[in-house]
């Protein structure tokens, strides 16, 4: 039977969260910020709701070590705030972070910003991490060092899960140097355009550390020396027909950024040289960001659940993948189940046979019969 009312459990450490599971009959749905409630397949109502974001807080820290363990109920807004003190971040900026989205709900949804075209998503950043599975057993993977590649990596695993393998405590991240400056360079530009002044950027020495565009601007993004960004970005901006934007413009073009794809109705990853003109077709051209580098994109799609079907078909034929960050009624939630939707299955069955863990969530490629040609 569906349950009316679901049972509220916030563990504030790792024993707790253990008997939270083992001891709860029924079904669970792990839940952090909230930041990504709409996103993929929604949960269906669970009889006990584990709120992680009393899993909190710095667990181990050794600046020298540049690595953190941290509980995955931390924001990643205030786990910035308190290394920035010593000169470190976890180079990680996804647009969510500023509404408070947690490390395990970053991980566990596959979230990234646009740093990711130089320090790779969580799935690159995190090095070890302990995970409570559904009938209370905790496990371990990895650790504090960086070269560490005993056993199978279970945080990959988690990586995008959405929590139905397991509810993920704690988190070791990689870190970074903070950089001494920082520049941007926009160009203003229509996306079809985009690709083609992105590409020598990517393939010259300038090394950005982030290329997006978004509300017809090219942003391009170097971090290093004082000195060093502002001789780079002075020769790119000359050579692209852009400007070295000031700090004020430069924050509201990122700020801009950031609200674009945050209100963003589908995310999609395709070859980077054939965004630009994947979402042109798709007419999504005004109402995107675009990761030029990283061949992902954030898109509003108007138009309902047709024009939203459209984009997956549009995708599926790139060999790309996308999925809906905004409920949209009657829509496709995934263009497509993935290749290795046998594999997932698999792994779901043995990590929790009983299906306790967000009933619902993956539901497209758990719960349907419909598989991967």
């Amino acid at each position: 039977m569906t349950p009316t009312t679901s049972t509220l459990l916030a563990p504030t450490g790792l024993r707790e969260a253990s008997e939270a599971l083992s001891e709860q009959g029924g079904t669970v749905e792990i839940r952090g910020a909230g930041t990504a409630a709409g996103w993929a397949d929604p949960p269906r109502p669970a009889t006990t709701v584990l709120d992680t974001r009393g899993l909190t807080g710095i667990a181990a820290y050794n600046p020298a070590d540049m690595t953190v363990a941290v509980g995955a109920g931390t924001p990643l807004r205030d786990l910035a705030a308190e290394l920035a003190a010593y000169g470190q971040r976890v180079a990680f900026d996804p647009a969510r972070a500023a509404r408070g989205a947690t490390v395990g709900g970053l991980v566990a949804t596959a979230d990234a910003g646009p740093l990711s075209l130089t320090y790779g998503s969580l799935r690159d950043l995190v090095i070890g991490a302990t995970v409570v599975l559904a009938d209370g057993t905790i496990a371990r993977t990895g650790g504090h060092v960086i070269k560490n590649v005993a056993g199978y990596d279970l945080a990959k695993l988690l990586h995008g899960s959405y929590g139905v393998f397991g509810l993920l405590a704690k988190v070791v991240l990689r870190l970074h140097p903070l950089p001494s400056a920082t520049r941007t360079v926009g160009v203003e530009c229509p996306a079809s355009r985009a690709g083609e002044l992105a590409a020598p950027v990517l393939c010259g020495p300038v090394e950005p550390v982030a290329l997006e565009w978004c509300d017809g601007m090219l942003l391009i993004r170097l971090e290093g020396t004082a000195e060093g960004t502002t001789t780079r970005a002075r020769h790119l901006a000359a050579e692209l027909g852009g400007s070295v934007l000031d700090d004020d413009a430069a924050d509201a073009a990122w700020a801009r950024h950031a609200a674009l794809v945050t209100g963003a109705s589908v995310r999609l990853g395709v070859r980077p040289s054939r965004l630009a003109g994947l979402v042109n077709e798709c007419g999504a051209d005004e109402t995107a960001a675009l990761g030029l580098g990283t061949g992902v994109a954030t898109v509003d799609i108007d138009g309902g659940a047709e024009a939203v079907d459209r984009l997956h078909d549009v995708v599926t034929a790139a060999v790309g993948t996308s999925v809906v960050r905004r409920p949209v009624p009657g829509a496709r939630v995934w263009n497509r189940p993935p290749s290795a939707v046998r594999t997932l299955r698999a792994l779901k069955d043995e990590l929790d046979p009983l299906r306790r863990l967000c009933p619902g969530r993956l539901g497209t490629w758990l719960d349907d019969v419909e598989e991967a040609p």
